[in-house]
Order: structure tokens, then sequence, then C-alpha cells
């Protein structure tokens, strides 16, 4: 019999709907229940493509007596983290504050009141792995509430404390040292990265595309060889390790060594749309063609695979398969031979690695970039790569998290956006568009807010700082690219939402007036995402460049001011922030056409084409600086201004970029 999941929009939940786990949504049904019942909460986060989410769900919440324990001591409510990551967020810090490293599945113990008073990630249904049995756990702290244990209770005072030093400790950060900070950072991630596999040093291994590209940005005005050196070394490593999908196109989330070999299956959207902003954003830099056939690869993997038909972009597919982890990636030399004649079999397994004794259980391969080859054997590679993916394409595929997820397709709306820029391809541009109509038509409340989710006709939760940040900087590469006005005026009403709803002597992560929680967090840290914060820094200062708006600059710089010691002592938690501090600093270049469309596009095309990071592009007629910005002799003509002061115009689209670079 289902529980009351299966009436939930989220696939993450639907998914726990058969399980004998009386579970609730988030929601006052729930709460009220505990504090009837004076039951402490067993709160599950996580998410539909989360694997060790289906282990525990498979061992402890499919099993008749651990459900029966948690039916009888607890009301245990589930949250998709996707959907709230602002409850993410809060009960993570349980995890942190109990020193360790936080992750999904959470599982954290709450009073009916939400305050925690234990927490976790996994935990496995008997001892197991150093870890105690969750059933054993669930007796022993269902007993400690009943018998109102002293030290459960100075858990709860200490979570509650530590919930507001932990901000504290990162806004009360002393101010940094002298110098251009971003450069100073990037050195530093240049100096832990692999200088074999490139990724930062260790296993498990992240792309971790905020530092990468704040490293690309530093090396394109430094020049600096260490930092070319730890982005080539990384970007061939990713992209010929089987953390790309050599077949099909697109990144995993991770992988679980240090040589990008083997990878943890599930790929995100959100990863998936950095990543081609960053390979598109290196292509521009360096010209090097082959990654911009792994972008573009990777955008065929989400065109394909993840969007919508009227636009949007779906959240996620699972790492398993038929109850497998990686079954629908991996392959055998005999899978191979039964679709390809025996030498061509035998050439496709040298290209691409596949083995007798595989690199996976199973005697199974991964496929990647075994070898170098030239030209020739490159296009032999690929149309016999052809051959198998459509092999593939008969299994069983993973299951795909459905969810639209506003932020999570601003990323991904940035990522076509600067692959349009660096090559042109005029699909790119029509599938960034379709996803920001998409939002615009499923994802806007009526009082034009946002929502956080979409899924099936149903937007749902209010949208956070990021969702908002995020889309607004989206909607400005869309206006950058494209020129058309309608963008450029929502990212300055997101904005100014931004600031009314979310802004209180800095950035909160939840608005004003939201859903209360025990603690309302600010999320000043990069994870695989950008922060809000950054987010809505990057966004502030671009609008003011465009715009002249002084709010928009002096609560730019308050946010500068308010995390910039704490970015100095941590480069990798505010890499994104650091980036968007260097664009503030850079004094950057608004470019300003004066002319037509389609006539001022032979000025647009070399600006688009070049690696510009510190730049914002408009038509004269849609900004404030651009009054008075006219053609010259009839011919489209193009402005740089710096601090809204702006040079003669050039017509020749030869002389445009040397006159940007010169004032870099």
């Amino acid at each position: 019999m289902s529980n009351r999941l299966a009436l939930e929009a989220s696939p993450y939940l639907r998914q726990h709907a058969d399980n004998p786990v009386d579970w609730y949504p988030w929601g006052e049904e729930a709460f009220a229940r505990a504090r009837e019942a004076n039951l402490p909460i067993h709160l599950s986060v996580g998410y539909a493509a989360c694997h060790w989410c289906h282990v525990m769900a498979h061992e402890s919440f499919e099993d008749p007596q651990i459900a029966q324990l948690l039916n009888e001591r607890f009301v245990n409510i589930k949250v998709d983290r996707q959907e709230r990551p602002d409850v993410d967020d809060v009960y993570q810090k349980v995890v942190q504050l109990m020193g360790q490293s936080g992750g999904w599945p959470l599982t954290v113990f709450l009073t009916p009141q939400r305050e925690p008073f234990f927490g976790g990630t996994y935990f496995p249904p008997r001892d197991r792995y150093g870890r105690p049995g969750f059933g054993q756990l669930v007796i022993a702290l269902s007993e400690a509430w009943k018998q109102q244990d002293r030290n459960l209770l100075s858990n709860v005072e200490q979570f509650k404390l530590g919930f507001s030093e932990l901000d504290q400790q990162v806004l009360r950060q002393p101010a940094p040292p002298q110098g251009d900070l971003p450069r100073m950072a990037a050195g530093a991630l240049a100096g832990h990265t692999d200088p074999v596999h490139g990724g930062l040093k260790g296993a498990p291994k992240f792309p971790n595309p905020n530092c990468l590209d704040l490293m690309l940005r530093v090396a394109a005005r430094t020049r600096e060889p260490a930092l070319f050196d730890a982005l080539r070394v990384t970007l061939d490593g990713m992209g010929a390790g089987g953390i790309y999908d050599h077949l099909g196109g697109g990144f995993a989330r991770y992988s679980v060594d240090e040589r990008w070999a083997v990878p943890h299956f599930e790929k995100m959207l959100y990863d998936n749309g950095q990543l081609v902003r960053l390979y598109a954003d290196a292509y521009r830099l360096t010209g090097r063609s082959w990654w911009r056939r792994i972008f573009e690869e990777t955008i065929g993997y989400v065109l394909r695979d993840l969007a919508h038909p009227q636009g949007g972009f779906f959240a996620s597919e699972d790492a398993d398969s038929e109850g497998e982890e990686g079954r629908f990636y991996l392959w055998t030399p005999a899978q191979v031979h039964a679709v390809l004649s025996p030498v061509d079999a035998d050439f496709a397994c040298r290209g691409l690695g596949i083995i007798e004794q595989g690199n996976f259980e199973g005697a199974r391969s991964v496929p990647h970039r075994a070898v170098e080859l030239d030209a020739a054997g490159q296009a032999r590679l690929d149309a016999l790569r052809a051959v198998l993916f459509s092999e593939r394409a008969r299994r069983v595929r993973p299951g795909r998290d459905e969810n639209i997820i506003t932020s999570w397709n601003g990323l991904m709306i940035e990522g076509l956006c600067a692959a349009y820029q660096a090559t042109g391809t005029e699909s790119y541009l029509q599938a960034a568009r379709a996803a920001a109509d998409f939002i615009a038509a499923q994802l806007t409340m009526p009082d034009r807010g946002v929502y956080r989710a979409w899924r099936d006709g149903s937007a749902r939760v209010p949208g956070f700082l990021d969702d908002y940040a995020v889309l607004a900087n989206a909607l400005l590469d869309l206006y950058e690219s494209c020129f058309e006005a309608r963008y450029l005026a929502r990212a300055i009403e997101l904005a100014d939402r931004m600031l009314a709803d979310f802004w209180d002597d800095g950035f909160y992560f939840t608005p004003a007036g939201g859903d209360v929680l025990v603690h309302r967090p600010r999320a000043p840290f990069d994870h695989a995402w950008p922060s809000g914060n950054s987010s809505a820094l990057f966004a502030l200062s671009r609008l003011h460049e465009l715009i002249g708006s002084v709010p928009y600059r002096e609560r730019a710089e308050h946010v500068i001011r308010a995390l910039e010691g704490a970015a100095a002592r941590n480069a990798f938690g505010f890499s994104h922030l650091l980036a968007a501090i260097d664009f503030a600093q850079q004094g950057p270049s608004s470019v300003v056409f004066a002319g037509s469309l389609p006539a001022v596009l032979p000025l647009v095309e070399p600006v688009h084409r070049a690696y510009l990071p510190a730049r914002v592009l408009a038509l004269a007629e849609h900004v404030p600086i651009g009054a008075g910005r006219t053609p010259v002799g009839g011919q489209p003509a193009a402005y740089v201004c710096r601090n809204q002061t702006c040079q003669a115009p050039v017509t020749a689209p030869a002389a445009l970029l040397p006159l940007i670079f010169a004032g870099e």
C-alpha cells in the first residue's frame, strides 16, 4: 500500500511511495503529528539520482522490521534536496558540527519543534563500515528521547548555537591581505592540482568547474604558465577519462579514483551546464579543437536526453539501471565483438580501453580515450562509436529525474550561450531561448517571482536566492547573445526582487516571509554549483555596468566586503565569489553597439568569439550609456566604454578587439 509520498510531484519522493515506512512530506501535517504525539522526527534528505540514497532505501526503508521501528517511534519525513535546498542546507550543518563531511542521504533526528539532536549520512542496516546499524541507532535515539536524556537535550542547544556561529565565522573573517586576491587564490588552486591527471589532488575527484573557471579568468589576464598547465591537464584528463561518456557525451558526477577513470555514473544537469561553459570558454581562449568537440558532444547529450519537448531541461539521470550501478555504460570485449567485425571490434576496444580484465566490477570496462589517434584513426573510431552508441541505446536506460529546476536550467542556459558565442551555432542559441521561455511560461509566479521546480505541469516551492541570481545571469548571457530587450528587462526585474526579498544587511538564501526554519541560512559557500551570494554579486556587478545603477554597485561592494576575508582563506569554497570579485575589480569593458540587427552582427561576432571574461555587451538603444551613441556615416559602430565613459567609435570589426584588449 502506498504512503503519502505517492501524491507528491517529486520523483525522489515518489521513489519511496511504496516503502513500508509511514513517510510524510515536509510540512505542517508532519509537524502537528509530532507535537500531538510528542514523537521525535526522523528526517531523511536525498535526491533521485543519488546512488547511496537508493542503497539505504533498499537496505533500511524497505526492511519491514526497521520500518516498524521507525513508524512506532518517530514521525518520518522525506525531503527532496532539489526541491528544498534550504532544508538541506540547515540540517547539513548538523553533520558538519558533528565533525563529519556531510552528503546524501542525509539522516537527522529532530524534536517536534524541528530542532536537531543527532545526525549523519548513510547508515547500514546492521553495524558495518565502522558505522552503527540503523536499526540499533533508531532504538537508542528513541529511548534517549523518551527519557529526555541530558546529553540529547544538550545537543539541541549546542546545535542551535552552532548554526549562527557557523554563519558568523564566515562574516567575521578578518580583512584579506593586500594584493590581487583572485590571482593569489587561482595560484593556490593550481598548486593543489594533480600534475599528472589534473583536478584537485586525491580521490574521489570532482570536476569543480567553479575553481577551474577562476583559474581560466586569471590565466587569461596574467598569462601565468602554472595556471595554463593546471587547466590543460585537468580539461584533458576529464575529457579522456571515464567520467566523460565517450559514446553519448556528457559528464558523470565524479570519479571514484584519482585518474578520472571510473565514474559514479549519475549525470547532473548542473555539472554539464557548467562544464559546457568551461570548455567553451577554454576553447575561446585557446582554439583547442578537442575541447570544442567535448562541449559540443555534451550539448548533444543534454538536448537528446535531458530536454523537455517544450524547452526546459530535466535535472539528472541515475547511476543505476536494472538495479545495478553503471550497467548501462559498461562494456566487455565480447559485447563489442557481437556488434562489430573482428577487425573493427579490436580497433574499437583498443581506442576505448575495453579490456578482458576490465576496470570495473565483473570484468567490465568504462570506455575512455585509451590511445592518441591521428585524424584518420579518430574518424574511424567515431564511426564505430556511433554503432556502439546505437547498440547501447537498446539497453534499459537509467531512471531520469524529470524535475525542471530554475537555477540548474540557468546554468545550462549559460553554457549554451557560451557555446553559441564561441561557435556561432544557431541551434545552441535557440535551445537557450527555448529554456528561458519555458521558465518564463511555467516557473513564473503570479507576482513575477520564480518557482524553484516544475514537473508534469505543476510548479512548486518559491524560488531561493540561487534561482533568482543564476537565472538573472543566464538571461544576461542570453541578452548578450541575441540582444532581445525582454531578457535584459527580466534580469533587472529579478535583481530588484533579490534585493527586496533576500537582502537584510547581506543576502540570505531564503526569502523574507518564506517557510520558517530553525535557522535562516545565508549559504555563502559554493557547492557543486555556484552559491546564491556569488551569483547575485555577478548579476549586480554586470547590471551596474549596463545600466549604471548605484544601488546595485553598493550592494555588490557590501557582499565583497562581507565575504572576501573568508574567500581569502578558502579559495575552494568561494571560487565563484572570487571570480565575481575579479570581474568587479578589473574595470569591465562595456561594448555598446549602435545600429540595427542584423547589421551590427559583423561587429558583434569577433567579440563573441574571443574570451573576454570582464566585459558586458548591449545595443545602444537598450541601455542608458547608449544615449547619443549612433552609427557613423550610416555604418554600424561599436563604442568601448569603461566607468560609464566611452572611447571614439569604431566601424571596422578588425579594430574592435585591439581596442578592448588595450584597456585590460
